[in-house]
């Protein structure tokens, strides 16, 4: 039976801002909880949370900091708010987990359009990890060396072991296994993920580098993820 509404959690030491997220979110029919700042809406955090909406600049714990920690357990997307639009502070919120990122101020419509974008992507990746011990069904998997991507579930394992992606990470990792020896540039990735034009090659580059060191992977002397220089990206 499907949930019958999807919960956003919200992080923000503003409260006006907080507030105003709240009424907007409810407003579209979705379940909203509220955290003032980034320890709060860690201890918050649970499997019933569809999707994390962060404010970077928060007392006691940072957005940062609370979307890493979140991401330690859970794999809903995650969302940073910002003032800063610099090029570094992009680069720190996709390293925590980010799956988005949007600069304050937003409009409305916008922060709408880019959580119904992810809702949209990631409706089945909550599933992942909740049946760790499934059996895998050898048509809805992926198998690349010692990689098993459970396409059911969206997870993967190594070695018989789960290895926690954010969703945008899996995504990518399944672009590749399922095309193998196809090379995509930066470019061609963003718009098979996000679907939309890319708006900077370090985006990706970041996702690639987090995804290379949860797999165990090298850039030197890759087992899995290739570089073709000047070109992009792929797997043999």
């Amino acid at each position: 039976m499907e949930k019958e509404k999807i919960k956003i959690l919200i992080a923000d030491d503003e409260k006006e801002i907080r507030d105003v997220l709240t009424m907007l979110l409810t407003a579209e029919g979705y379940e909203v909880a509220a955290a003032s700042d980034g320890a709060e809406a860690a201890k918050m955090a649970d499997a019933s949370v569809d999707l994390y909406i962060l404010d970077v600049n928060m007392p006691v714990m940072s957005g940062f900091a609370a979307g890493a920690e979140i991401r330690k357990h859970f794999y809903a997307p995650v969302i940073f708010l910002t003032a800063y639009s610099g090029e570094s502070d992009k680069l720190m919120g996709f390293s925590a987990g980010a799956d988005d990122y949007i600069v304050k101020p937003f409009s409305n419509t916008e922060l709408l359009i880019r959580i119904k974008s992810l809702l949209r992507r990631s409706r089945e990746y909550a599933l992942a990890g909740q049946d760790q011990t499934k059996p895998a069904v050898p048509e809805n998997e992926i198998r690349y060396k010692d990689l098993i991507l459970d396409l059911d579930s969206q997870s993967v394992r190594k070695e018989g072991e789960v290895i926690v992606l954010t969703y945008t990470e899996y995504k990518i990792l399944e672009l590749f296994l399922s095309h193998p020896k196809k090379i995509y540039s930066l470019d061609n990735i963003y718009q098979s993920i996000w679907e939309e034009d890319a708006v900077g090659d370090s985006t990706i580059m970041v996702h690639i580098k987090n995804l290379r060191k949860k797999l165990g992977d090298s850039s030197r002397n890759p087992k899995y993820i290739r570089t073709a220089w000047g070109k992009g990206y792929y797997v043999e």
